[in-house]
């Protein structure tokens, strides 16, 4: 017969790895969604949960980051998508004009995905869709923006942690 302490044990795994599931998966979420056109922020989440320590912080930053990168490739599939219906011409902008902002855009603006991290930086991605950013470059920069933001985010907040414990 099985020990009836080890069964309850098995339970309480079991619970706390759903629970640590759903966590991911609503950070996720909601680094998703925060990254896309739609307003809302996902940094009081990965900050609540940093705070309610329900997983290590190096799991929520990753799980953050790569949640909220993914969710920028809706704005560049927008972007491409509008730009493969003339969304230049909607605007009046002659081929020329076009063809001239895709060249500073390739030269200069490309860098401004770096800024991606900022609450308008899904304008950014929408553009570099449209001006039809090499996707593998484009991942590379917003990644590195996106990441670098919920890394400092999280420092940030465990200085605030451990300066709140030594008061």
């Amino acid at each position: 017969a099985a020990h009836p302490a080890r069964g309850r044990r098995r339970g309480a795994d079991g619970h706390h790895r759903l629970s640590l599931i759903l966590t991911l998966a609503g950070l996720f979420g909601a680094a998703f969604l925060a990254a896309t056109v739609i307003p809302f922020a996902s940094e009081p989440v990965l900050v609540g949960l940093q705070l309610a320590g329900l997983a290590p912080v190096w799991l929520l930053v990753v799980v953050a980051s790569v949640g909220n990168t993914l969710g920028t490739l809706v704005n560049y599939w927008l972007g491409w998508r509008l730009e493969s219906a003339g969304a230049h011409r909607w605007l009046r902008v002659s081929e020329v004009r076009f063809a001239q902002a895709q060249g500073w855009w390739a030269r200069w603006g490309l860098w401004s995905l770096l800024l991606s991290w900022l609450p308008l930086g899904g304008v950014l991605t929408v553009v570099a869709g449209a001006m039809r950013t090499p996707l593998g470059v484009f991942l590379a920069l917003v990644a590195l923006a996106k990441t670098g933001r919920y890394v400092v985010l999280a420092l940030v907040t465990s200085v605030i942690l451990v300066m709140g414990r030594d008061l």
